[in-house]
Protein backbone atom coordinates (compact mmCIF):
# COMPACT_ATOMS: atom_id res chain seq x y z
CA UNK A 1 0.00 0.00 0.00
CA UNK A 2 1.17 3.61 -0.90
CA UNK A 3 1.72 5.64 2.04
CA UNK A 4 0.01 8.88 1.92
CA UNK A 5 2.83 11.71 1.27
CA UNK A 6 2.00 13.43 4.86
CA UNK A 7 2.29 10.78 6.65
CA UNK A 8 5.73 9.48 4.68
CA UNK A 9 7.15 13.48 5.32
CA UNK A 10 6.51 12.72 8.69
CA UNK A 11 7.61 9.35 9.11
CA UNK A 12 10.93 10.36 7.08
CA UNK A 13 11.43 13.70 6.44
CA UNK A 14 10.12 15.51 9.49
CA UNK A 15 12.79 18.18 9.94
CA UNK A 16 11.95 19.18 6.43
CA UNK A 17 8.37 19.16 6.89
CA UNK A 18 8.54 21.43 9.58
CA UNK A 19 10.96 23.75 7.95
CA UNK A 20 8.39 23.84 4.89
CA UNK A 21 5.64 25.12 7.25
CA UNK A 22 7.61 26.97 8.78
CA UNK A 23 8.68 28.96 5.09
CA UNK A 24 4.87 29.30 4.47
CA UNK A 25 3.46 30.20 7.58
CA UNK A 26 6.18 33.50 6.76
CA UNK A 27 7.80 34.24 3.85
CA UNK A 28 5.11 34.62 1.70
CA UNK A 29 3.41 37.34 3.82
CA UNK A 30 5.82 39.51 5.21
CA UNK A 31 6.39 41.91 2.12
CA UNK A 32 2.59 42.56 1.41
CA UNK A 33 0.86 45.35 2.06
CA UNK A 34 2.43 49.59 2.38
CA UNK A 35 5.34 49.74 4.70
CA UNK A 36 6.41 53.35 6.38
CA UNK A 37 9.91 53.81 8.20
CA UNK A 38 7.59 56.18 10.27
CA UNK A 39 7.61 54.91 14.16
CA UNK A 40 9.96 52.40 13.37
CA UNK A 41 13.26 53.67 14.74
CA UNK A 42 14.64 50.24 14.45
CA UNK A 43 14.21 49.98 10.88
CA UNK A 44 15.58 53.74 10.63
CA UNK A 45 19.05 52.66 11.81
CA UNK A 46 19.29 50.13 8.93
CA UNK A 47 18.44 52.57 6.53
CA UNK A 48 20.97 55.36 7.68
CA UNK A 49 23.70 52.55 6.92
CA UNK A 50 22.43 52.59 3.72
CA UNK A 51 22.47 55.97 3.34
CA UNK A 52 25.29 57.18 4.64
CA UNK A 53 27.56 53.86 4.47
CA UNK A 54 28.32 54.05 7.80
CA UNK A 55 27.90 50.65 9.59
CA UNK A 56 29.34 50.82 12.82
CA UNK A 57 27.87 53.91 14.88
CA UNK A 58 25.13 55.19 12.09
CA UNK A 59 22.38 57.52 13.51
CA UNK A 60 19.02 56.75 14.73
CA UNK A 61 15.61 58.52 13.95
CA UNK A 62 16.23 62.05 14.99
CA UNK A 63 19.68 62.10 14.75
CA UNK A 64 20.51 60.36 18.31
CA UNK A 65 23.55 58.27 18.62
CA UNK A 66 22.81 54.36 18.99
CA UNK A 67 23.81 52.23 21.53
CA UNK A 68 23.04 48.86 21.28
CA UNK A 69 24.86 46.74 19.34
CA UNK A 70 22.97 46.68 15.77
CA UNK A 71 23.46 43.04 14.78
CA UNK A 72 19.72 43.29 13.00
CA UNK A 73 20.07 46.29 11.64
CA UNK A 74 22.95 44.97 9.64
CA UNK A 75 20.97 42.32 8.36
CA UNK A 76 18.38 44.17 7.29
CA UNK A 77 20.76 46.31 5.60
CA UNK A 78 22.41 43.60 3.93
CA UNK A 79 19.33 41.94 2.72
CA UNK A 80 18.38 45.79 1.21
CA UNK A 81 21.76 46.59 -0.27
CA UNK A 82 21.19 44.56 -3.05
CA UNK A 83 17.89 46.59 -4.21
CA UNK A 84 19.43 49.38 -2.62
CA UNK A 85 16.66 50.67 -0.04
CA UNK A 86 14.63 48.85 3.32
CA UNK A 87 11.65 47.23 2.00
CA UNK A 88 9.48 45.74 4.35
CA UNK A 89 9.79 41.90 2.92
CA UNK A 90 13.62 43.12 3.44
CA UNK A 91 13.22 44.38 6.84
CA UNK A 92 10.87 41.29 8.17
CA UNK A 93 13.21 38.82 6.83
CA UNK A 94 16.11 38.92 9.70
CA UNK A 95 12.99 37.95 12.19
CA UNK A 96 11.68 35.34 9.57
CA UNK A 97 14.87 33.76 8.99
CA UNK A 98 15.35 33.07 12.80
CA UNK A 99 12.13 31.82 13.28
CA UNK A 100 12.77 29.43 10.92
CA UNK A 101 16.35 28.47 12.08
CA UNK A 102 14.65 28.05 15.77
CA UNK A 103 11.78 25.82 15.15
CA UNK A 104 14.40 23.78 13.05
CA UNK A 105 17.06 23.41 15.54
CA UNK A 106 13.90 22.82 18.17
CA UNK A 107 12.79 19.77 16.42
CA UNK A 108 16.67 18.31 16.16
CA UNK A 109 17.49 18.74 19.81
CA UNK A 110 14.45 17.59 21.62
CA UNK A 111 13.39 15.41 18.94
CA UNK A 112 16.45 13.33 19.28
CA UNK A 113 16.48 13.30 22.99
CA UNK A 114 13.00 12.71 23.68
CA UNK A 115 9.51 11.17 22.47
CA UNK A 116 9.57 12.43 18.80
CA UNK A 117 5.94 13.02 18.82
CA UNK A 118 5.86 15.02 21.93
CA UNK A 119 8.79 17.64 19.90
CA UNK A 120 6.78 17.54 16.85
CA UNK A 121 3.51 18.63 18.36
CA UNK A 122 5.75 21.34 20.41
CA UNK A 123 7.32 22.49 17.22
CA UNK A 124 3.76 22.88 15.91
CA UNK A 125 2.52 24.66 18.72
CA UNK A 126 5.06 27.07 18.23
CA UNK A 127 4.24 27.74 14.67
CA UNK A 128 0.86 28.06 15.18
CA UNK A 129 0.66 30.06 18.55
CA UNK A 130 -0.01 34.14 18.19
CA UNK A 131 2.88 35.50 19.91
CA UNK A 132 5.31 33.66 17.83
CA UNK A 133 3.84 33.98 14.62
CA UNK A 134 3.60 37.94 15.56
CA UNK A 135 7.53 38.26 16.35
CA UNK A 136 8.13 36.16 13.28
CA UNK A 137 6.81 38.67 11.12
CA UNK A 138 7.89 42.22 12.58
CA UNK A 139 11.00 44.32 11.96
CA UNK A 140 12.34 43.55 15.42
CA UNK A 141 15.18 41.93 17.07
CA UNK A 142 13.18 39.92 19.77
CA UNK A 143 12.92 36.71 17.14
CA UNK A 144 16.27 37.08 16.00
CA UNK A 145 17.22 37.13 20.12
CA UNK A 146 15.46 34.59 21.14
CA UNK A 147 16.68 32.02 17.92
CA UNK A 148 20.76 32.95 19.35
CA UNK A 149 19.42 32.58 22.88
CA UNK A 150 18.11 29.29 22.71
CA UNK A 151 20.33 27.31 19.86
CA UNK A 152 23.15 28.90 22.50
CA UNK A 153 21.77 27.17 25.39
CA UNK A 154 21.20 23.72 23.26
CA UNK A 155 25.04 23.84 22.54
CA UNK A 156 25.68 24.45 26.35
CA UNK A 157 23.62 21.85 27.24
CA UNK A 158 25.46 19.70 24.85
CA UNK A 159 28.94 20.85 26.21
CA UNK A 160 28.34 19.56 29.24
CA UNK A 161 26.25 16.61 27.91
CA UNK A 162 28.67 15.24 25.45
CA UNK A 163 31.95 16.75 26.84
CA UNK A 164 31.66 17.35 30.20
CA UNK A 165 32.45 21.07 30.40
CA UNK A 166 35.76 20.33 28.81
CA UNK A 167 37.21 22.14 25.60
CA UNK A 168 34.71 25.36 25.15
CA UNK A 169 33.09 24.62 21.64
CA UNK A 170 33.26 27.66 19.34
CA UNK A 171 29.61 27.39 18.19
CA UNK A 172 28.90 29.10 22.25
CA UNK A 173 31.04 31.91 21.91
CA UNK A 174 29.32 32.51 18.68
CA UNK A 175 26.17 32.05 19.32
CA UNK A 176 25.74 34.35 22.54
CA UNK A 177 28.39 36.49 21.22
CA UNK A 178 25.54 37.40 18.37
CA UNK A 179 23.15 37.25 20.63
CA UNK A 180 25.45 40.37 23.07
CA UNK A 181 25.23 41.87 19.13
CA UNK A 182 21.75 41.89 19.14
CA UNK A 183 20.11 43.26 22.28
CA UNK A 184 23.28 43.89 24.91
CA UNK A 185 24.86 41.91 27.22
CA UNK A 186 21.76 41.39 29.88
CA UNK A 187 19.31 39.74 27.83
CA UNK A 188 22.15 38.14 25.07
CA UNK A 189 24.80 37.05 27.76
CA UNK A 190 24.40 37.10 30.90
CA UNK A 191 20.85 35.71 30.70
CA UNK A 192 21.54 32.09 29.20
CA UNK A 193 24.53 31.44 31.46
CA UNK A 194 22.01 32.81 34.53
CA UNK A 195 19.99 29.56 33.36
CA UNK A 196 22.93 27.25 32.58
CA UNK A 197 24.30 28.48 36.39
CA UNK A 198 21.30 27.49 37.67
CA UNK A 199 20.69 24.09 35.60
CA UNK A 200 24.39 22.93 36.70
CA UNK A 201 23.49 23.29 40.21
CA UNK A 202 20.46 21.63 40.29
CA UNK A 203 22.54 18.66 38.02
CA UNK A 204 24.48 18.09 41.41
CA UNK A 205 27.09 16.74 39.19
CA UNK A 206 29.92 19.18 39.36
CA UNK A 207 31.76 21.29 42.27
CA UNK A 208 30.90 25.24 42.48
CA UNK A 209 34.55 25.96 41.25
CA UNK A 210 34.34 23.91 37.83
CA UNK A 211 30.71 25.57 37.42
CA UNK A 212 32.56 29.17 38.22
CA UNK A 213 35.21 28.29 35.84
CA UNK A 214 32.57 26.97 32.92
CA UNK A 215 30.27 29.83 33.20
CA UNK A 216 33.79 32.47 33.24
CA UNK A 217 35.13 30.80 30.07
CA UNK A 218 32.05 30.54 28.18
CA UNK A 219 31.04 34.71 29.18
CA UNK A 220 34.62 35.53 28.53
CA UNK A 221 34.43 33.97 25.03
CA UNK A 222 31.46 35.37 24.28
CA UNK A 223 32.56 39.13 24.53
CA UNK A 224 35.61 38.77 21.73
CA UNK A 225 32.92 39.74 18.86
CA UNK A 226 30.59 42.39 20.70
CA UNK A 227 33.97 44.61 22.10
CA UNK A 228 35.10 44.44 18.53
CA UNK A 229 31.71 46.25 18.02
CA UNK A 230 31.97 48.50 21.46
CA UNK A 231 36.19 49.54 20.61
CA UNK A 232 35.07 50.16 16.96
CA UNK A 233 32.12 52.49 18.27
CA UNK A 234 33.84 54.29 21.30
CA UNK A 235 36.46 55.10 18.57
CA UNK A 236 34.08 56.76 16.19
CA UNK A 237 31.48 58.49 18.43
CA UNK A 238 33.57 59.37 21.79
CA UNK A 239 32.06 60.95 24.82
CA UNK A 240 28.93 60.90 23.11
CA UNK A 241 28.37 57.05 22.90
CA UNK A 242 29.70 56.70 26.18
CA UNK A 243 27.06 58.87 27.61
CA UNK A 244 24.12 57.60 25.37
CA UNK A 245 25.24 53.89 26.52
CA UNK A 246 25.43 55.16 30.45
CA UNK A 247 22.02 56.45 30.06
CA UNK A 248 20.62 53.61 28.38
CA UNK A 249 21.70 51.32 31.67
CA UNK A 250 20.50 54.27 34.14
CA UNK A 251 16.91 54.14 32.32
CA UNK A 252 17.03 49.97 32.44
CA UNK A 253 17.36 50.22 36.28
CA UNK A 254 14.88 52.50 36.58
CA UNK A 255 12.74 50.34 35.05
CA UNK A 256 14.06 47.73 36.92
CA UNK A 257 12.93 49.18 40.34
CA UNK A 258 9.91 50.17 39.06
CA UNK A 259 8.41 47.06 37.52
CA UNK A 260 9.31 45.51 40.85
CA UNK A 261 5.53 47.15 41.47
CA UNK A 262 3.65 45.68 38.97
CA UNK A 263 1.40 43.12 38.92
CA UNK A 264 2.69 39.83 37.68
CA UNK A 265 -1.07 39.17 36.62
CA UNK A 266 -0.39 41.51 33.91
CA UNK A 267 2.67 39.61 32.73
CA UNK A 268 1.24 35.90 32.60
CA UNK A 269 -1.80 37.20 31.09
CA UNK A 270 0.82 38.44 28.16
CA UNK A 271 2.34 35.16 28.15
CA UNK A 272 -1.04 33.28 28.10
CA UNK A 273 -1.78 35.52 25.42
CA UNK A 274 1.26 34.38 23.36
CA UNK A 275 0.19 30.92 23.31
CA UNK A 276 -2.96 31.65 21.72
CA UNK A 277 -5.27 30.09 21.10
CA UNK A 278 -3.78 27.17 22.27
CA UNK A 279 -4.55 28.24 25.95
CA UNK A 280 -8.11 27.63 25.25
CA UNK A 281 -7.32 24.04 24.67
CA UNK A 282 -5.92 23.73 28.23
CA UNK A 283 -8.24 26.16 29.69
CA UNK A 284 -10.78 23.64 28.32
CA UNK A 285 -9.14 20.71 30.17
CA UNK A 286 -9.78 21.63 33.52
CA UNK A 287 -13.60 21.14 33.14
CA UNK A 288 -14.26 17.89 34.81
CA UNK A 289 -11.48 17.52 37.01
CA UNK A 290 -11.78 16.07 40.38
CA UNK A 291 -10.93 18.04 43.51
CA UNK A 292 -10.01 15.70 46.30
CA UNK A 293 -8.27 16.25 49.55
CA UNK A 294 -4.27 15.46 49.21
CA UNK A 295 -3.66 12.56 51.56
CA UNK A 296 -0.17 13.78 52.20
CA UNK A 297 0.82 16.84 54.08
CA UNK A 298 1.97 20.11 52.16
CA UNK A 299 5.52 19.39 53.38
CA UNK A 300 5.90 16.45 52.36
CA UNK A 301 4.38 17.15 48.70
CA UNK A 302 6.59 19.95 48.20
CA UNK A 303 9.83 17.40 49.20
CA UNK A 304 8.61 14.61 46.67
CA UNK A 305 7.83 17.56 43.81
CA UNK A 306 11.67 18.34 44.66
CA UNK A 307 12.91 15.22 44.31
CA UNK A 308 11.03 14.38 41.25
CA UNK A 309 12.41 17.61 39.76
CA UNK A 310 15.96 16.59 40.61
CA UNK A 311 15.73 13.14 38.99
CA UNK A 312 13.68 14.43 36.02
CA UNK A 313 15.25 13.83 32.13
CA UNK A 314 18.37 16.47 31.74
CA UNK A 315 16.13 17.62 28.59
CA UNK A 316 12.75 18.46 30.60
CA UNK A 317 15.26 19.73 33.87
CA UNK A 318 16.79 22.27 31.30
CA UNK A 319 13.48 23.34 30.15
CA UNK A 320 12.06 23.77 33.23
CA UNK A 321 15.02 25.96 34.43
CA UNK A 322 14.57 28.20 31.17
CA UNK A 323 10.99 28.67 31.41
CA UNK A 324 10.94 29.55 34.96
CA UNK A 325 14.49 31.81 34.69
CA UNK A 326 13.51 33.56 31.27
CA UNK A 327 10.09 34.00 32.32
CA UNK A 328 10.88 35.84 35.69
CA UNK A 329 13.75 37.69 33.88
CA UNK A 330 10.92 39.24 31.64
CA UNK A 331 8.50 39.68 33.99
CA UNK A 332 11.12 42.33 36.24
CA UNK A 333 13.66 42.99 33.65
CA UNK A 334 11.39 43.66 30.46
CA UNK A 335 7.70 44.56 31.80
CA UNK A 336 6.63 46.14 28.45
CA UNK A 337 7.75 43.15 26.35
CA UNK A 338 4.35 41.76 24.34
CA UNK A 339 5.97 38.33 24.26
CA UNK A 340 8.86 36.28 26.13
CA UNK A 341 10.00 34.73 22.90
CA UNK A 342 12.81 32.68 24.41
CA UNK A 343 11.12 31.03 26.76
CA UNK A 344 8.34 29.72 24.81
CA UNK A 345 10.18 26.67 22.86
CA UNK A 346 11.17 25.61 26.71
CA UNK A 347 7.38 25.87 27.72
CA UNK A 348 6.16 24.16 24.43
CA UNK A 349 8.03 21.00 25.25
CA UNK A 350 5.50 21.06 28.41
CA UNK A 351 2.69 21.80 26.60
CA UNK A 352 2.79 19.09 23.95
CA UNK A 353 3.80 16.86 26.82
CA UNK A 354 0.34 17.33 28.75
CA UNK A 355 -1.86 17.68 24.70
CA UNK A 356 -0.49 14.53 24.44
CA UNK A 357 -1.70 13.20 28.11
CA UNK A 358 -5.09 15.18 27.26
CA UNK A 359 -5.13 13.11 23.87
CA UNK A 360 -4.85 10.23 25.45
CA UNK A 361 -6.93 10.02 28.50
CA UNK A 362 -9.15 13.28 27.93
CA UNK A 363 -10.60 12.39 24.63
CA UNK A 364 -13.78 14.74 24.87
CA UNK A 365 -11.48 18.13 25.57
CA UNK A 366 -10.33 17.11 22.04
CA UNK A 367 -13.12 16.95 20.58
CA UNK A 368 -14.58 19.34 22.42
CA UNK A 369 -11.39 21.96 21.37
CA UNK A 370 -11.91 21.27 17.83
CA UNK A 371 -15.71 21.66 17.53
CA UNK A 372 -15.24 24.87 19.03
CA UNK A 373 -12.26 26.14 16.11
CA UNK A 374 -14.04 24.53 13.67
CA UNK A 375 -17.09 26.73 14.59
CA UNK A 376 -15.07 29.59 15.29
CA UNK A 377 -13.86 29.12 11.64
CA UNK A 378 -16.83 28.26 9.92
CA UNK A 379 -18.75 31.65 11.43
CA UNK A 380 -15.48 33.90 9.97
CA UNK A 381 -15.91 31.94 6.66
CA UNK A 382 -19.54 32.70 6.36
CA UNK A 383 -18.78 36.84 7.33
CA UNK A 384 -16.04 37.01 5.27
CA UNK A 385 -18.79 35.08 2.22
CA UNK A 386 -20.91 38.34 2.85
CA UNK A 387 -18.29 40.79 2.94
CA UNK A 388 -17.37 39.49 -0.79
CA UNK A 389 -20.81 39.40 -1.41
CA UNK A 390 -20.97 43.30 0.45
CA UNK A 391 -24.00 42.48 2.35
CA UNK A 392 -23.15 43.78 5.53
CA UNK A 393 -22.52 47.13 3.13
CA UNK A 394 -26.11 47.11 2.37
CA UNK A 395 -27.65 46.09 5.46
CA UNK A 396 -25.24 47.42 8.48
CA UNK A 397 -26.03 50.71 10.06
CA UNK A 398 -22.32 51.42 11.65
CA UNK A 399 -19.53 52.67 9.63
CA UNK A 400 -16.99 50.16 11.03
CA UNK A 401 -18.81 47.42 9.82
CA UNK A 402 -18.68 49.18 5.96
CA UNK A 403 -14.90 49.60 6.30
CA UNK A 404 -14.26 46.11 6.85
CA UNK A 405 -16.64 44.99 4.36
CA UNK A 406 -14.81 47.17 1.74
CA UNK A 407 -11.63 45.78 2.81
CA UNK A 408 -11.74 42.17 2.67
CA UNK A 409 -13.88 42.70 -0.82
CA UNK A 410 -10.87 44.82 -2.11
CA UNK A 411 -8.61 42.27 -0.54
CA UNK A 412 -10.03 39.01 -2.35
CA UNK A 413 -9.92 41.61 -5.79
CA UNK A 414 -6.43 42.87 -5.26
CA UNK A 415 -4.60 39.02 -3.94
CA UNK A 416 -6.88 37.17 -5.63
CA UNK A 417 -4.54 34.01 -6.56
CA UNK A 418 -2.79 33.74 -3.27
CA UNK A 419 -5.78 34.73 -1.17
CA UNK A 420 -8.36 32.75 -2.60
CA UNK A 421 -5.32 30.10 -2.15
CA UNK A 422 -5.28 29.74 1.42
CA UNK A 423 -9.68 30.03 1.30
CA UNK A 424 -9.37 27.08 0.05
CA UNK A 425 -6.72 25.61 2.22
CA UNK A 426 -9.20 26.76 4.98
CA UNK A 427 -11.75 25.11 3.45
CA UNK A 428 -10.11 21.73 2.94
CA UNK A 429 -8.90 21.86 6.42
CA UNK A 430 -12.15 22.77 8.22
CA UNK A 431 -13.80 19.68 6.61
CA UNK A 432 -10.92 17.46 7.28
CA UNK A 433 -11.45 18.57 10.89
CA UNK A 434 -14.87 17.93 10.83
CA UNK A 435 -14.34 14.40 9.26
CA UNK A 436 -12.01 13.45 12.00
CA UNK A 437 -14.15 14.49 14.47
CA UNK A 438 -16.06 11.41 13.62
CA UNK A 439 -13.23 9.06 13.93
CA UNK A 440 -11.99 7.66 17.01
CA UNK A 441 -8.00 8.35 16.62
CA UNK A 442 -8.41 11.45 18.95
CA UNK A 443 -4.26 11.81 17.94
CA UNK A 444 -5.48 12.74 14.05
CA UNK A 445 -8.17 14.95 15.52
CA UNK A 446 -5.41 17.49 17.67
CA UNK A 447 -3.19 17.21 14.03
CA UNK A 448 -6.59 18.44 12.15
CA UNK A 449 -7.02 21.10 14.71
CA UNK A 450 -3.33 21.92 14.26
CA UNK A 451 -3.61 22.35 10.47
CA UNK A 452 -7.38 24.19 10.62
CA UNK A 453 -5.02 26.69 13.18
CA UNK A 454 -1.96 27.28 10.54
CA UNK A 455 -4.88 27.83 7.39
CA UNK A 456 -6.17 30.20 9.80
CA UNK A 457 -2.93 31.99 10.39
CA UNK A 458 -2.33 31.84 6.54
CA UNK A 459 -5.57 34.04 6.14
CA UNK A 460 -5.90 35.84 8.44
CA UNK A 461 -2.37 36.85 7.50
CA UNK A 462 -3.36 37.87 3.76
CA UNK A 463 -5.34 40.01 5.59
CA UNK A 464 -4.02 41.91 8.10
CA UNK A 465 -0.22 42.27 6.06
CA UNK A 466 -2.47 43.97 3.75
CA UNK A 467 -4.17 47.00 5.94
CA UNK A 468 -1.62 46.97 8.38
CA UNK A 469 1.64 48.84 7.89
Amino acid sequence: MRTPTLQYLYLQKPITMVIVICIISVLPWIGMGDFSLKGEPYTAVAVSMLETGNWVLPQAAGGETIYQPPLGQWLIAAFSLPQGHVSKFTACLPSALAFILLIGFTLVFFGKRLRFQQAFIATLLLITSLGMHRTAMQPRADMLLAAFVVIGLFQLYRWEDQRELKGLPVGIPLLLGCAVLTQGMTRGLLLPLFVFGIYLSMLRKYSRLIQFKALLYAGISSLFLPLLWYIAAWKQGGDAFLNAMLACWGKEDGNLIASLFILPALHLLKLLAGFAPWVLFFFFSLFGCRLYKPAKSAKKILTECREHIRTMEKEKLLSLVASVCITCFYFIMDPGSYVITPAYPFIAIFLAQYALYITEYRTKVTRVFAAFMATITAASLAIIGLSIAKVPSRIAQSQPLQTIAEHLSDLFAAHSGLTIFTFAFLLVTLATTYYQMFKKINIKILYATIALTFAAHLLIDGISQTFIY
